[in-house]
């Protein structure tokens, strides 16, 4: 019997929509445990989940029965469902439509975690926008800045 061995470590970012509240300090640890049990109810491995107020950042390894998309469209669906529980000031909360993912290659595994630890010292240096830019020009993704960030 053939067996399908398979090793897909993904960074997903995303951020909030622009008319959306952003998530209190007070909140974010809960968020970031919240779309780690959503990634890991997927089939998929959360490996870490961190961000700031208006944005995440996933490490994760891809199952092999579960498509990037879905995953994706899964975890935003359900934390946005979610969070708006937290308080009535989340009544609009929402995600942008869209959102970057790239793979991660096993030798800068560590490298991505820890990146994605230090994202509130990192975001007092570099803004949210630059950095996307900066990761979309690093995986060579033709962009049109026009729609990079809007909802």
């Amino acid at each position: 019997m053939a067996q399908s061995l398979c090793k897909i470590y993904l960074h997903v970012i995303f951020h909030i929509k622009t008319t959306s509240p952003q998530i209190d300090v007070e909140h974010i640890e809960r968020v970031h445990s919240y779309i780690g049990q959503l990634v890991n109810a997927s089939g998929c491995q959360v490996v870490r989940v961190g961000g700031t107020s208006d944005h995440v950042h996933i490490v994760c390894l891809l199952s092999r029965s579960e498509t990037v998309s879905h995953l994706v469209e899964e975890i935003k669906r359900n934390s946005s469902r979610w969070i708006k529980t937290l308080s009535p000031r989340y009544e609009q909360f929402a995600w942008q439509g869209g959102y970057a993912v790239f793979s991660v290659s096993q030798s800068v595994v560590n490298k991505t975690i820890e990146y994605v630890n230090n994202q509130q010292d990192h975001h007092k240096k570099v803004s949210f926008h630059d950095e996307y830019i900066q990761f979309l020009k690093l995986y060579n993704i033709e962009y049109d800045e026009r729609y990079v960030f809007t909802d």
